[in-house]
């Protein structure tokens, strides 16, 4: 089969589209023909800086395709199935092999280019907001990065739950474009202070609950935006920049709290996780909930495409057809 691989990490220009072997498949597994490859951000930050299972290596987290052959103890799924898989890595390929149990059906009414974006965006943002923010009607809600993929399942995601949702971007007219998914008043972090913002925009109170995808210096401003009993969840590093220690000491006496997230980690320990996405593909299937595409690149460009991502233009998944 034809794969983005690499053999060393870095920038985008270590791709290389080259033939590999096909992916074995193990009893509980299902082989997937890919048909598009949802880049999420885990995905540069490993091409960037991650680690190696194998050399070359084929980095990503999640595709969609159709059930080309099962494992003998699959049960759930059969050839022709048309299914969402993640994965710690394997997706950008034209096969892919994942366990049934990090598998999901796709419903009718969703095709596969929007169910590429789904698994690992959407349950993150919905356990960001609800599991560990507890995100609840009438409360404020920060998404940052609101361009990206998690921010705009968690931008819709706090609307439908009546909170008032407020979201950091790049430019004024991504901003805009949120508004059509539920945003209530942007921040141009760019051209301003998005803790001085938020605080102007919630009169001096600060935020209830913030969902950071940036990491870096940012995760200290989202601290310093939280409200007196405010929840600050930490899930990426798309800043890119290192991590840097975080000053804590107003925390305590404010009652606020800061709380890690990582959706493989949720999903390994916790079935409910599984049910969740399976109903987030279903709120989509109904119009409840919607994926924002970008722009689809050929496998064959997956340098291009990471490359892209990493401009800032973006606005939604940028995905990969092999």
């Amino acid at each position: 089969m034809k794969a983005a691989v690499y053999y060393e990490t870095g920038q985008p220009d270590v791709l290389r589209y080259e033939d590999v072997p096909d992916p074995a498949v193990g009893l509980s597994d299902v082989l997937v023909k890919v048909a598009f490859v949802s880049i999420e951000g885990g995905d540069t930050l490993n091409r960037l800086r991650g680690e190696m299972n194998h050399v070359p290596h084929i980095v990503g987290y999640q595709c969609s395709g159709v059930v080309v052959a099962v494992g003998g103890n699959v049960t759930k799924f059969s050839v022709g199935d048309r299914v969402v898989s993640t994965g710690i890595d394997g997706s950008h390929a034209e096969l892919r092999a994942s366990d049934e149990a990090f598998t999901w059906k796709i419903p009718e009414g969703v095709s596969l280019e929007d169910a590429a974006c789904v698994p690992v965006p959407f349950a993150t943002a919905d356990d960001c907001l609800f599991e560990f923010g507890h995100l609840v009607k009438g409360e404020t809600a920060l998404i940052h990065a609101g361009a990206g993929g998690v921010g705009i399942a968690a931008i819709q995601m706090a609307k439908r739950a009546g909170a008032r949702v407020l979201a950091t971007a790049s430019s004024n007219e991504k901003l805009e474009r949120l508004k059509e998914l539920g945003l209530d008043e942007g921040i141009n972090y760019v051209s301003h202070d998005f803790v001085v913002e938020a605080r102007r925009l919630t009169e001096g109170r600060g935020v209830d609950v913030i969902v950071d995808s940036v990491g870096g210096a940012t995760l200290q401003g989202s601290l310093n935006a939280l409200a007196y009993r405010g929840r600050c969840v930490t899930v990426g590093d798309a800043g890119r920049s290192s991590a840097e220690k975080v000053d804590v000491s107003n925390m305590r006496g404010n009652n606020q709290t800061l709380s890690g997230y990582f959706m493989g980690a949720e999903l390994f320990m916790y079935p409910r996780v599984h049910d969740m996405i399976a109903h987030h593909l279903e709120l989509i299937a109904q119009g409840e909930l919607r994926v924002v595409v970008d722009s689809v690149f050929d496998l064959k460009d997956a340098a291009a495409a990471h490359a892209y991502i990493e401009s800032r233009k973006s606005f939604g998944r940028v995905l990969l057809a092999p």
